[in-house]
């Protein structure tokens, strides 16, 4: 029997292991080892900022003054009490010696990384005034907030106190937003974060593209493992054989662009066997019957012919599926901006979980609840001209602002009239990392005025500033109250175990600090964020001494109960109450009510299709240089089979350079891994490589970066999605630029 404890011992730490993803799910075991229990610790609340599913748990402080280990609460239900590497890696953040320290500010306009340091109050009142004069000059619209994560948060309370909400995040158009549309046409409601999906309790989880383990999302890795001791069928789609894979009583090795094929052949399965939960699509379901007729020639071997997998495995999976009925989860994924047609493909795998009835299902997805923050009182919010909503107006589902259509508006003659972005503030995410298409954003950061980075480490993105401001790390500050939705409401504090290293602030301070500046006082009319914090806690029953002693409350439901309850009178918010099979909100729009098939682009002869993704150790760029994390994955390596290898005469470790279609070369060479774990027409990378900024020490150079190869964007037309799979690479053994061959870098 593969029981949890065996799961997690086959996932152990190697980097033989890692290379191949079969060593990502359990180093949460590891994770909890304590080789400090003889030592007298003092511990503070805090939850991880390494990545959004957001853990809480305890910092811990030795005598002196020292932060040595982060480890789980235990009445987290995020964690259950335990961290993944990344979390229990975290404190490295604190200890990187390669950190921002003081506040820089560029020497020369046009030389990448000429600064000098400053003091806090020569960078914020230099970052006020040309924050004024944009404002007088062209209105506060045209200054940008570009941001992700908690320093985001504080940012754009100031950017709309200021009258700015030209305000982007590369986690919704470059992430999960095509799935939310998707989700939301169906069923009427996002999927969040973190997604409801009652793995614990399925007896069948499908993956499509979906790297549980690897992703290192906490809370579903560990049910995962529950799911494998109740025997619950696996089934992977990755033209890879990946960390879940690896555990999968059924991978798919997909030809990559054909994802939606598949699912339209699952879905003529399941009708047309009446697999699919009859009474649940008849109370529930709007538009079945034109579904059974769109599919109706959409059959395996059709797919078959497009996707490469045989009509047997796909009817095979199909009837998993069905047999498992109500508790099945066909996973919405998250990082889902592929091929252009994402919000498609998005609602294929939302009309799978309504025909099989597990969208408030035991065992498919429970309806979560959460805890509404009170906001601090201040007054309303100047209405701006203009917002990220007029950038985006081309794309009538879009929810969030764009980040590229912000870029774009960054251009002249590429910007809408009257809408030209002169300035921007980046916080909390390195553009240059998670923005495909190199040359859009650098023609626009040489376009703009003025740019601001927020950052703890000097991030590619950094290079480009005019001003750095030095955030410290979260195990240095306080920060919003965590309130995510799940099964029964939790809230969770963080605060500072010690006092910011070097001259570095949090963004809560940043924020208020230019506040002031800007005449902006009511918004900002509390001493420090303690008072913020204790105000919002009392609001809801609690208070700050309470969570500093228990870090984590837990709240009853009061909203309904996990589940739909048998034949349960329930109206789904979408135009007909039900869920819609049939989308009358796309097909107002204009767009397919159904989705159809399109075939993509293959690779040119000599080319592969390049596939991406995430190690459990590493959260794309932001943790490359940690040195505890650095330690257990320095470089990416480039995933090759070994037949592909053999006719082109590469050998297993050799170092190559990439080229794309558009004939972009990678700044750095990688690694090549030969290994049957891959398909012969594609190859594979873990994203977050590459750095250029001299300043990360311990991984400039190392490895390549993927989004320098990602010149090709195919747009979603209902979201502005951007999807980043549509680009192919051939490998160059012969190094094609000047470089110290024996250190592999650029000169």
């Amino acid at each position: 029997m593969l029981t949890r404890r065996k799961f997690i011992k086959i996932s152990a730490l190697s980097a033989a292991a890692l290379s191949f993803g079969a060593g990502s799910l359990s180093l949460l075991a590891k994770a909890n080892k304590d080789p400090y229990a003889l030592k007298k610790f003092s511990r503070f609340p805090t939850y991880c900022e390494v990545c959004f599913w957001k853990c809480a748990g305890w910092t811990h402080v030795d005598e002196s003054g020292k932060i040595t280990k982060i480890i789980g609460n235990e009445i987290d239900t995020h964690s259950n009490g335990r961290f993944c590497p990344r979390g229990t890696g975290g404190v490295g953040m604190y200890h990187d010696t390669d950190r921002l320290r003081v506040p820089l500010i560029r020497v020369k306009k046009g030389e990448e990384q000429t600064f000098r340091e400053a003091t806090w109050e020569e960078a914020l009142d230099l970052i006020a005034s040309k924050m004024k004069h944009i404002k007088e000059k062209y209105g506060s619209e045209s200054f940008a907030l570009l941001k992700h994560g908690s320093p985001g948060k504080h940012m754009e309370h100031l950017f709309k106190a200021y009258g700015s909400d030209t305000i982007g995040e590369p986690a919704y158009a470059q992430c999960r937003g095509p799935r939310e549309t998707a989700f939301s046409t169906t069923f009427g409601e996002w999927v969040g974060s973190p997604e409801p999906t009652d793995i614990r309790d399925t007896k069948c989880l499908v993956l499509i593209g979906s790297h549980i383990g690897e992703n290192m999302h906490n809370g579903q890795v560990q049910e995962m493992s529950d799911a494998i001791d109740n025997k619950a069928t696996i089934i992977v789609v990755d033209p890879r054989l990946s960390t879940a894979a690896s555990k999968a009583n059924f991978w798919l090795p997909i030809k990559p662009a054909t994802d939606l094929a598949l699912l339209l052949a699952w879905i003529h399965v399941i009708i047309e066997e009446e697999l699919y939960d009859k009474k649940y699509v008849e109370q529930y379901g709007h538009g079945f019957d034109d579904l059974k007729v769109h599919v109706q020639n959409m059959t395996p071997e059709w797919a078959y012919g497009i996707t490469t997998i045989k009509p047997d495995i796909i009817r095979k999976t199909a009837r998993e599926m069905g047999h498992a009925s109500p508790a099945v989860i066909v996973h919405p994924g998250r990082h889902v901006v592929w091929y252009g047609d994402d919000t498609q493909r998005g609602r294929a795998v939302a009309i799978l979980n309504g025909l099989l009835g597990s969208w408030g299902r035991r065992g498919g997805f429970f309806f979560p609840e959460g805890l509404s923050i009170p906001k601090y009182p201040h007054p309303k919010y100047p209405k701006p001209n203009w917002s990220w909503e007029t950038l985006a107006e081309k794309y009538p589902l879009a929810e969030m602002g764009i980040t590229n259509e912000i870029i774009r508006s960054s251009i002249p003659g590429e910007a809408q009239e009257g809408h030209l972005v002169k300035a921007w503030m980046v916080a909390g995410t390195n553009l240059i990392k998670s923005i495909p298409n190199k040359r859009l954003i650098e023609d626009a950061m040489n376009a703009i005025e003025f740019m601001v980075v927020v950052d703890t480490m000097p991030s590619d993105i950094a290079g480009y500033a005019d001003v750095v401001l030095p955030e410290c790390t979260y195990l240095e500050r306080y920060d919003g109250i965590r309130s995510a939705s799940h099964r029964h409401p939790s809230i969770a504090l963080r605060m500072p175990a010690v006092k910011p290293k070097y001259e570095t602030q949090p963004a809560w301070w940043m924020a208020k600090q230019l506040g002031e500046r800007l005449g902006l006082h009511d918004y900002f009319n509390y001493k420090d964020f303690e008072e913020v914090l204790d105000w919002q806690l009392k609001q809801i029953g609690s208070s700050l001494d309470e969570m500093k002693k228990i870090g984590v409350k837990n709240f009853d439901r009061k909203e309904g109960n996990l589940y739909l309850a048998e034949g349960e009178i329930f109206e789904f918010n979408t135009n007909t109450g039900k869920i819609e099979f049939y989308s009358t909100e796309l097909e107002a729009k204009g767009f397919d009510p159904m989705p159809k098939y399109t075939p993509h682009p293959q690779p040119p002869q000599g080319f592969f299709r390049l596939n991406y993704g995430r190690a459990p150790m590493h959260t794309f760029s932001r943790t490359v240089n940690n040195p505890n994390l650095h330690d257990l994955m320095d470089e990416n390596v480039l995933w090759l089979n070994p037949k592909a290898g053999k006719i082109l005469d590469i050998k297993d470790t050799q170092y190559v350079w990439l080229k794309n279609q558009d004939g972009i070369l990678s700044t750095f060479p990688i690694k090549v891994r030969l290994t049957e774990r891959i398909r012969w027409d594609s190859v594979y990378m873990v994203h977050g490589f590459g750095q250029t900024n001299k300043s990360m020490s311990k991984t400039y150079g190392k490895g390549a970066a993927d989004t320098e190869m990602i010149t090709n964007i195919m747009t979603d037309p209902i979201m502005g999605g951007t999807g980043m799979r549509g680009n192919f690479v051939m490998l160059l053994s012969e190094n094609p630029h000047k470089t110290d061959t024996k250190n592999k870098k650029v000169i």
